[in-house]
């Protein structure tokens, strides 16, 4: 059996440190790309992605982001916003409500472990002012921003958080 999956599963870490670097824009093509290859309902990849280099725009991200100053600190940031008119196209408001973002959700998780098989640093924010989103980026009514990337090379490694034992956290139904 292949472990290098679930190794890099296991080593990947929530970076709020960053190191200063530009990451080029192939390497965001591969980010973008393993997003992408996420399980979507009816593959009806109801996803769309901002990517912002701009200093302005990561501090003004990081505002929203209730004062998380490692969002501006990033050299990039990745805005992942579900399609509610492509999910509600294909699924009516359940595809709106509910498929699109978990569809988006796993899309950011692909997004996490390819910067980390990459060497780079992420973290899942998703504790920010929605609305404020939408201002700064000046989103259209229709994406809905549900997880706000900072992405770079980790100026250090965090630790090892642990994970609660399989017996705690699962129940076999016969």
């Amino acid at each position: 059996m292949n472990d290098s999956l679930l190794d890099v599963m296991r080593t990947r870490r929530s970076v709020r440190s960053f190191r200063p670097e530009a990451i080029d824009d192939r390497t965001i093509a591969r980010l973008l790309t393993a997003a992408t290859w996420a399980p979507t309902a009816g593959n009806a990849q109801p996803w769309y992605f901002y990517v912002t280099r701009e200093e302005y725009v990561r501090r003004k991200l990081a505002e929203a982001a209730l004062g998380q100053v490692f969002v501006a600190q990033a050299p990039m940031v990745i805005i992942c916003c579900a399609d509610l008119e492509r999910a509600r196209a294909a699924y009516k408001l359940r595809g709106e409500t509910l498929y699109c973002i978990q569809d988006t959700a796993a899309a950011t998780q692909n997004l996490l472990l390819m910067a980390h098989a990459l060497g780079l640093g992420a973290c899942w924010v998703g504790a920010f002012d929605e609305n404020a989103v939408i201002d700064v980026l000046y989103l259209p009514k229709h994406h809905r921003p549900l997880a706000l990337v900072p992405v770079g090379y980790p100026a250090q490694n965090p630790v090892d958080p642990g994970r609660l034992p399989l017996h705690k956290v699962f129940s076999e139904i016969d």
